[in-house]
């Protein structure tokens, strides 16, 4: 699910070790459009799950430079690095642990109970299955991770809060370690500084 064609995942086999060196992960890779104005979107976090708007810029300045390097897509395009945002989607297995209790849509390849949707609460991982409590049944359903094409968080208070408190410690850690370098702070409000945010930089060819 974090890339969606053969190209995607190419250009995810290139990337993912540079963005592992900077200190992030690639949640999800999508290189859209045709031949021509083509937009290589990625979502991407830090290992605390959070993304804010200097983490986006210094992201895009280290794949852009092996971008250039590699040369892997044809013609001009838009790279697009931003976080994930409040109702992300749900890429890898890790993800369904790690949003444990939070609700969810799943949509699988197949039918399974006569559907291929499924809205409810995540219940965490079971081997190599997704386990989400649907309502008005009483036992957890499992599904088979392989079977995913589709996931994605559905925005509730909970959710927020969850991202708010993150976003919150995640700021605080950061303005502890630039006082003890004695290094200047970031200009812009908290606000500003913890509002996901699109990063771009356009790569034309002579």
């Amino acid at each position: 699910m974090r890339g969606k064609t053969a190209e995607d995942h190419r250009l995810l086999d290139l990337l993912d070790p540079v963005a592992g060196a900077a200190g992030y992960e690639i949640v999800r890779l999508r290189l859209m459009g045709g031949t021509s104005a083509r937009r290589l979107q990625i979502l991407a976090e830090r290992e605390d799950g959070t993304m804010l708007v200097e983490d986006c810029a210094k992201l895009a300045r280290a794949l852009g430079s092996v971008l250039d390097a590699a040369d892997p897509i044809t013609g001009d395009y838009v790279l697009e690095v931003s976080s994930p945002g409040i109702d992300r989607p749900l890429t890898r297995l890790k993800d369904f642990a790690a949003y444990e209790g939070f609700e969810a849509r799943l949509e699988i390849d197949r039918l399974a109970e006569g559907r291929k949707r499924f809205k409810g609460e995540l219940a965490g991982v079971d081997g190599d299955c997704v386990g989400i409590n649907l309502e008005g049944e009483t036992e957890t359903a499992l599904l088979p991770f392989e079977w995913l094409v589709e996931a994605k968080l559905v925005i509730t208070d909970a959710l927020m809060r969850r991202g708010a408190e993150a976003r919150a410690a995640r700021m605080e850690t950061d303005a502890a370690a630039l006082s003890e370098e004695g290094a200047p702070e970031t200009n812009g409000s908290p606000e500003d500084r913890a509002s996901p945010t699109d990063w771009k930089l356009r790569r034309t060819r002579p």
